[in-house]
């Protein structure tokens, strides 16, 4: 069984609180004061997010044990997509929107089945759509190659029109996340993170919690600019049902 100590051991001597044996409350200002460069300071403190951890024998960081328990779940739920295809023609209106004019290229992380990417490149003519999985059941679905999202290939920097996610909630270092992200569109470019209530806990497939708020402050005290967040969305994934579910979307313009 993963314990939950010390994911994040190089932001060491923050205060945690301990919830159960699956997870932390880790304070947002204290992640964002600590990050690995030391560049990132945060006046604020309101609220927590949670990150599950995962440690290996020597009480350090595992990146193992992180990948296989996203590639055990992937295969688990391998016949199920939580977007859907309206949820991306919705997206897509916006992204033109928003560029005012249509993209040529876009980046999609975390696609298991491949159905954000094929649903980009229908509902935006002419646009270039590619989608990344950490599994070896990515290469069973078009233009879906095997890759961690939280690294970048070089080929990629400065590339993509737009950025689009529901997998941030998967990520073991949202900081190093983000940065990898960012750096991959072109300058004017924008990254879109779809969140609902289900991003609010987490677990060992699902290892980072925030609610919207606490997303938002976590990317602006990065730096990030986001400069819209879009509501009233299409209902995607399982949880639909739920009182107050709501799907929403960030989005984070690139200076």
């Amino acid at each position: 069984m993963i314990r939950t100590l010390g994911v994040m051991k190089k932001w060491a001597g923050r205060k945690n609180n301990v919830d159960g044996d699956t997870h932390i409350q880790l304070d947002v200002a204290s992640l964002l004061h600590l990050s690995p460069d030391g560049s990132h300071h945060a006046s604020v403190n309101e609220g927590t997010m949670k990150q599950y951890r995962y440690i290996g024998k020597d009480g350090e960081f595992d990146y193992e044990q992180y990948r296989k328990a996203q590639v055990r779940a992937n295969k688990k739920k391998i016949e199920w997509q939580w977007t859907t295809d309206p949820a991306i023609k919705f997206l897509a209106k916006n992204i033109v929107r928003i560029l005012g004019k249509s993209p040529k290229h876009g980046l999609c992380h975390g696609t298991r089945r491949g159905l954000e990417q094929q649903s980009f490149a229908k509902h935006i003519p002419g646009c270039k759509v590619l989608g990344t999985e950490i599994s070896d059941t990515a290469d069973q679905f078009p233009h879906t190659i095997q890759w961690d999202f939280h690294d970048v290939k070089p080929e990629w920097v400065g590339k993509f029109d737009f950025v689009y996610s529901n997998s941030w909630d998967h990520s073991y270092d949202p900081v190093k996340l983000f940065s990898a992200w960012m750096s991959e569109l072109r300058p004017g470019g924008i990254c879109l993170l779809e969140h609902t209530r289900s991003q609010w806990r987490v677990s060992e497939s699902d290892p980072l919690g925030m609610t919207v708020k606490q997303l938002t402050m976590l990317l602006k005290n990065l730096g990030y600019n986001v400069i819209e967040i879009i509501k009233d969305g299409p209902k995607v994934g399982q949880c639909w049902k739920e009182e107050g579910f709501e799907t929403v979307y960030l989005v984070i313009k690139r200076k």
